[in-house]
Formats: structure tokens, C-alpha cells, sequence
């Protein structure tokens, strides 16, 4: 049953019929619950000083990213270890020069966040809204969704919001130039 489109589970229905075709890939719908029940929660990395990033998102993504072993000024590599939205661990290794943020995943964009050093306002991420969903391979258009992000702002008159999105996005401009 659902009213105004929240399905008995507490969220969208539309989510759950995507969640529930997700999550059955390949297991059987007893797998599946089984799976979900039997987590304790999410794991959470503590950032440490060898850490460029730390930290995850809504979907259950929890990973940390670190400069590799061989990393070069010519061929930036760094590490990603963690865990993916279905608690499954993973760990990539990213050369930061390879990354195109008009179609990158977060961890690739959160790499390119910590090596570019772009300014965190208020400590929040200088990505658009609209990460909190993705999983580890999922690959989103960044530019665009800063494009949407400005115009959003800007339409509900939030100028400063507005501008530092535009200041984000002209740094991953930068950097595509400058490649």
C-alpha cells in the first residue's frame, strides 16, 4: 500500500521497486532480506593525516582516499578503499589526470576534490546536491549537475550558494584545461 506515492516501506514506491530490482540481481529475494537484516549498520572511516578524503554518502558508500605508492606530480595516483552501497569492499586506484567530471563517479570526483584542493564552505563538499544517492559505479555529467545547481540558486534568489557553485565548477573547468 502507499499514500501520496511513500510506499509502507517509507520511501518512495518508485524507490522501492528500483531498490528491490537492485538488490535481487542476482540472489534470490531471501538472499536479499537476509543480507539487509543481518547488517549491523554502516561503516564509517575516521579521517587520519595520510587521508586526502574520508567519508561517504546516503546509498551506504563509506570509503577514504590516499596518495598510491609510486605517485607522481606527472601521473597523480591515489588509492580508494571502502565499502560500496551493498557493503561490499572495494578498493580503486584513480589516476586524478584520467578523471572527466562530465562523467565521473564520486569517488573518482571526490579524488579530484581533495588533489585540486577545492575550498570547502562551511566544511561541506564543493560537489552539487544530488551525490547523497550514488552508488560506487554510478557515473553522473558533474558540470551539468553544477549548471542545474547554479541556476536553482539563483532562481530561489541564493545568491552566495549560487556563487560558490559557480567557483567549483570553474575549478573543474581549470582543471580539464589544463590537462
Amino acid at each position: 500500500m502507499s499514500v501520496n506515492g511513500i510506499g509502507a516501506a517509507g520511501y518512495p514506491a518508485w524507490q522501492g521497486a528500483r531498490k528491490a530490482q537492485q538488490n535481487t540481481a542476482g540472489k534470490s529475494l531471501a538472499e536479499s532480506v537476509n543480507n539487509v537484516a543481518g547488517k549491523k549498520g554502516h561503516i564509517v572511516y575516521m579521517k587520519t593525516d595520510d587521508m586526502l578524503y574520508s567519508g561517504g554518502n546516503g546509498s551506504g558508500l563509506s570509503f577514504y582516499i590516499k596518495y598510491a605508492e609510486g605517485s607522481t606530480d606527472d601521473d597523480p595516483t591515489v588509492v580508494a578503499k571502502g565499502v560500496d552501497e551493498n557493503g561490499d569492499e572495494f578498493e580503486q586506484t584513480i589516476h586524478i589526470n584520467k578523471i572527466n567530471p562530465k562523467s565521473a563517479t564520486i569517488v573518482e570526483m571526490r579524488a579530484l576534490e581533495a588533489y585540486t584542493g577545492v575550498e570547502k564552505q562551511n566544511g561541506f563538499s564543493s560537489l552539487p546536491m544530488g551525490t547523497g544517492n550514488m552508488g560506487l559505479n554510478d557515473r553522473r555529467d558533474f558540470m551539468d549537475m553544477f549548471r542545474n545547481a547554479i541556476s536553482d540558486m539563483n532562481l530561489l534568489s541564493q545568491k552566495k550558494a549560487a556563487a560558490y557553485y559557480q567557483y567549483s565548477m570553474q575549478a573543474y573547468w581549470d582543471f580539464m584545461n589544463k590537462r
